[in-house]
C-alpha cells in the first residue's frame, strides 16, 4: 500500500475531487462510501491507487467551514477560508435577505467580510444600489464599489493575505470579476476538466485559484438561496451585529423581538437607532425553517 500524502482540494464534483499536491500536480481523487463530507479548500490525506488517481482517506481539522442548509440537507461550500466577499450589482437588483444570510454565516465562522457593489458604470442604477447598501456601511461593513468590466484593481488590496470566497446571486458579474482577476482562470478550468475527464463538471462547483503564495480565491456557483437551518436563534441574532449593544435589555431573556412587550430592539427601531428593514429581515430569517 502506498504511503499517505497530503494535498488541498481545489475543486469538486459529486464524489470526484481534484487534489493539488505540494509539487503542483493535480490528482483526481475519490472518497469511500456514498456520502462525502469533503469541501473545496480542505486539506486532506490521500493514497494513490494508480499514477492517475487517489483516494481521500482523511480530512485534516478545518479552521473554518462555510455551508448552507435546509431541513433536509446541507451543501458544503468551502473550507479553511478567511474572508467572504459578497458580490452584488447595480443591475439586476440584489436580494437584501440573501446578503444578510451570507453575512450571518460569515459571522458564525468569524470570517472577514467585504461587500462588492459591481456594475457601478450603470450610474442611475448604481445610485439606487448605493442607497440600499448605506444601511450596511452605517454598521461598519466594508463596501467597495467598482465596475468589473472596467477596472478590478481596487479589489486587490482586500484580497492580500486571505483565502477569500466570492459569493453572489447569478447575474451579479462574478464571472467577469474572476476572469479579470485571474486571466488564466479559463486555462486552469480546462486543466481541471481534463483531469476529471469532463468539460462541464467544474462549472457548477467551487474552485480554488492561487493569486500568489499567500492569497487565494475560491469561486462558487451563483446562489439564489442561503439556508441557515444549522444555526440556532442565538447565532442568527448574533449575525445582526448592530443588535449586540442591546443584548439583555429586553424584559424577557428569551425575547424573539416580534410581539413581546418591552422589547429593546423594537424600542430602538422606533427611535431610529436600528434600521427597520434590518429588524424585519431578522424577524423573517429567525422565524424561517431554513
Amino acid at each position: 500500500m502506498s504511503p499517505s500524502i497530503q494535498g488541498q482540494v481545489v475543486t469538486a464534483f459529486s464524489r470526484q475531487y481534484i487534489v493539488e499536491l505540494s509539487n503542483g500536480e493535480l490528482l483526481p481523487c475519490l472518497t469511500h462510501g456514498k456520502k462525502s463530507e469533503v469541501a473545496c479548500g480542505d486539506i486532506v490525506e490521500i493514497q494513490r491507487i494508480s499514477e492517475a488517481q487517489g483516494v481521500i482517506k482523511h480530512i485534516l481539522p478545518r479552521q473554518t467551514l462555510l455551508y448552507r442548509s435546509d431541513a433536509y440537507r446541507q451543501k458544503l461550500i468551502a473550507a479553511n477560508i478567511t474572508q467572504i466577499i459578497v458580490v452584488v450589482a447595480s443591475k439586476p437588483t440584489f436580494s437584501d435577505e440573501l446578503l444578510a444570510r451570507c453575512l450571518i454565516a460569515a459571522h458564525d465562522q468569524q470570517l472577514a467580510t467585504l461587500i462588492v457593489l459591481n456594475k457601478c458604470d450603470l450610474l442611475e442604477a448604481a445610485m439606487t444600489a448605493r442607497a440600499q447598501l448605506e444601511t450596511y456601511r452605517a454598521i461598519d461593513y466594508r463596501v467597495l464599489e467598482l465596475s468589473a468590466k472596467e477596472n478590478v484593481a481596487p479589489l486587490y488590496p482586500f484580497l492580500e493575505g486571505h483565502t477569500s470566497i466570492l459569493v453572489g446571486q447569478s447575474g451579479m458579474g462574478k464571472s467577469t470579476l474572476i476572469n479579470k482577476l485571474l486571466p488564466d482562470a479559463q486555462a486552469a478550468t480546462r486543466e481541471i476538466s481534463t483531469a476529471l475527464n469532463s468539460g462541464k463538471h467544474t462549472t457548477t462547483h467551487a474552485r480554488l485559484y492561487h493569486l500568489n503564495t499567500k492569497s487565494h480565491l475560491i469561486d462558487c456557483p451563483g446562489v439564489q438561496a442561503f439556508g441557515l437551518h444549522h444555526l440556532d436563534f442565538g447565532a442568527i441574532e448574533a449575525g445582526f451585529v448592530e443588535f449586540a449593544a442591546y443584548h439583555g435589555q429586553c424584559r424577557f431573556h428569551n425575547c424573539h423581538h416580534t410581539h413581546e412587550p418591552d422589547c429593546a430592539l423594537k424600542k430602538t427601531e422606533q427611535e431610529g437607532k436600528i434600521d427597520a428593514r434590518r429588524l424585519k429581515l431578522f424577524q423573517e430569517i429567525s422565524q424561517s425553517k431554513c
